[in-house]
């Protein structure tokens, strides 16, 4: 059955959660004050919440019918209701059944699958609570590996509730003090590795403050799991953090900590620390230093073998195409633009172009193209600049996170410069990266 809420929020065009739940706290707000109910303003629904409304799969609570109310202007009962039942006679309702539209109801299915396993995972961990049995881990395990493959994918707004609350959960249960020695070094590593990947949100959103917040947190949970790895992880995190905020004698000094301290790591991380550090030293200048990193770099590819963070995959893993994506950085941020260093960004690019690929990931692509197009600028070769960046200045805003705004701000200061700034179109272009970073990075659509 199709319900009249259900009607009316397809009508609206808020069937996205990101775009409903705010009205919805807009709507909780003004009630609050209007009934003198201060736990009203508190009234949030989650977005699996909504979407068991929206499929009529579960009934909001008491408070939450009073919001819905005023929204709507309808009893709870009439919301709730068939959409008929609030239509004029001559409507068409086979026109709002999802099955008159093809693939709807499989899709529906496949909605309400997902959610029902949802269900199950919550009634598991809840069952398991006292005790924290090997569901429980294994639940959070594969919540952070989903996380992790799917953070470089899809815009942060299409995982953050997930990745919020799967870190609450692990925090709950360490916490809790019920879990065995063994269970809590699990704990401790997916609180480490939660936190990693909330510190880089906070950062994709433009909140460097919070991002290091988050990464300390993740460094602490590092060192109970006594896991070098994570501890050199979390390094790397803080080194990134600092470098895209423009803080390059601390990407630096991060960098270099975490390889120093830990130059026996046989993973995929000891590769990525070097990158970092040739990254922030072309930053500040020292091509000295960014060639021997980006030479120990290459070292550390020809030994490595994947450990336990490769397998997670995803943002947690630093394949070959990325360690080219910096190393071509770093060459453009020293102001070359020979053609062994035109050849490397046109690789570059065309590795992270197929969206398909198992490494593909779309900050990688705009760093890559921003990359190419600066070198292009370097070579007097506006057109092919132009080409290069037309795809990061197409992105929607749901994925122009921090560094993605950085590199295309670099495309911009390149396009002031003689002899190219008074060409039409590298006004042009400047023009519209002037008004190409979102208010909220990463989470505006």
């Amino acid at each position: 059955m199709t319900t009249l809420f259900r009607h009316l929020v397809d009508q609206r065009e808020w069937k996205d959660p990101r775009a409903f739940l705010p009205r919805f706290r807009e709507a909780a707000q003004r009630l609050a004050d209007t009934d003198q109910d201060p736990d009203l303003a508190t009234c949030t629904p989650a977005s699996s919440t909504f979407e068991a409304w929206y499929y009529n799969q579960r009934k909001p609570n008491r408070d939450a019918r009073r919001v819905l109310v005023a929204m709507f202007g309808h009893s709870f009962e009439r919301l709730w209701g068939p959409t008929q039942d609030a239509l004029p006679d001559s409507t068409d309702t086979s026109l709002l059944d999802d099955r008159a539209t093809p693939g709807a109801e499989l899709r529906n299915m496949r909605r309400g699958a997902d959610m029902a396993a949802r269900r199950a995972r919550d009634f598991a961990m809840g069952a398991e609570r006292g005790q924290l049995g090997a569901e429980t881990i294994g639940f959070l395990q594969d919540e952070v590996r989903r996380i992790a493959e799917r953070y470089p994918r899809v815009p942060l707004s299409g995982i953050f509730d997930d990745l919020a609350a799967a870190q609450d959960e692990v925090f709950r249960h360490i916490e809790g003090g019920r879990s065995k020695p063994s269970q809590l070094r699990q704990l401790h590593i997916m609180a480490t590795l939660l936190s990693w990947f909330m510190a880089k949100a906070s950062h994709d959103m433009g909140d460097p403050h919070s991002a290091m917040m988050q990464a300390r947190a993740a460094g602490v949970c590092a060192q109970q799991a006594e896991h070098s790895g994570l501890i050199a992880l979390t390094d790397g995190l803080k080194s990134l953090i600092t470098y895209w905020s423009g803080s390059a004698d601390d990407a630096l000094y991060y960098a270099r900590k975490g390889a120093t301290e830990h130059p026996d790591l046989h993973g995929t991380v000891g590769v990525w620390l070097p990158s970092l550090e040739a990254r922030a030293a072309a930053l500040l200048g020292d091509e000295e230093r960014a060639r021997a990193a980006i030479e120990r770099a290459e070292q550390k590819r020809d030994r490595v073998s994947s450990d336990d963070l490769d397998e997670f995959g995803g943002l947690l893993t630093f394949p070959a195409q990325k360690q080219l994506y910096y190393t071509v950085e770093s060459h453009v941020l020293l102001g070359h633009g020979d053609a062994r260093t035109t050849a490397q960004a046109e690789k570059a690019a065309q590795l992270f172009s197929d969206p398909d690929a198992p490494h593909w990931a779309f900050g990688d692509q705009a760093g890559a193209q921003c990359n190419l197009a600066l070198i292009r600028l370097h070579a007097g070769d506006l057109d092919g600049a132009a080409d290069a960046i037309r795809p990061v200045l197409d992105l929607p805003a749901g994925q122009r996170n921090r560094g993605i705004v950085v590199s295309a701000q670099r495309v911009q200061a390149a396009l002031a410069r003689e002899p190219i700034r008074t060409a039409i179109l590298a006004r042009e272009l400047r023009e519209e990266i002037a008004l190409y970073p979102p208010s909220r990075p990463a989470l505006t659509r």
